[in-house]
């Protein structure tokens, strides 16, 4: 499903999706109730949501279709510009998957809607520290962490992990960084997430710095 209010963006998203032999466009939409409207009745596996749409933002339809209590929520993929970097934060903290610049290359954009619906988080690492990083600030909490600190359920080599996660850190460079294989990574990950009862590791990204834990040396 593509959400964007562009024409000209909405027909070069579906070119480019439909001439994947795997991907197939089912509906589009120019404004942000529309979009709603037709995920509903549509139940696509993947949306690519502008964040910059007409009536109601792409974020607040990210968090009416994928944010808490959401029945089925689709993968919502994010695309937008640095310079409303802000508020791609506050996408993902609404239940985006992932997000991509704007002006990303069509194959990026194709390859993040698979890597989205694999149920993998599109976070790249450089992006993460400059967009996240830029709001630690306002993201610290105002006083020390509880005694109930959810983080306090993960083991010490989960929370050195989860550390280097929120540095923005891909699977393979945590692995190269601790010397310990890419699947014993994606273990610990997968143990991070279950014990945080977290979606994906975007949702540990904000954690990591809603907590203050990232900042945490």
């Amino acid at each position: 499903m593509i959400c964007e209010d562009q024409e000209i963006v909405r027909a070069g998203y579906q070119m480019a999706f439909d001439a994947q032999p795997d991907m197939t466009v089912v509906g589009v939409a120019a404004d942000g109730p529309a979009a709603i409207e037709a995920i509903h009745e549509l139940k696509p596996d993947v949306v690519v949501m502008d964040i910059q749409m007409p009536l109601m933002d792409g974020i607040e339809v990210t968090r009416r279709i994928a944010g808490p209590g959401a029945e089925s929520p689709p993968k919502v993929l994010v695309v937008t510009t640095f310079n409303v970097d802000k508020y791609v934060y506050e996408a993902l903290r609404a239940g985006a998957s992932g997000f991509l610049l704007k002006d990303a290359p069509l194959t990026e954009l194709v390859n993040g809607v698979r890597t989205v619906a694999r149920g993998e988080a599109l976070l790249s690492p450089a992006v993460t520290r400059n967009l996240i990083g830029r709001y630690a600030d306002r993201l610290r909490p105002a006083s020390p962490q509880p005694a109930d600190d959810p983080l306090a359920v993960l083991t010490p080599r989960e929370r050195e992990v989860l550390r280097l996660i929120a540095r923005g850190l891909s699977n393979q460079e945590i692995a190269e960084e601790l010397v310990i294989s890419f699947e014993t990574v994606r273990t610990y990950v997968s143990r991070i997430l279950t014990k945080l009862n977290l979606r994906d590791r975007v949702q540990a990204v904000v954690l990591a710095y809603r907590t203050g834990f990232a900042d945490d040396r």
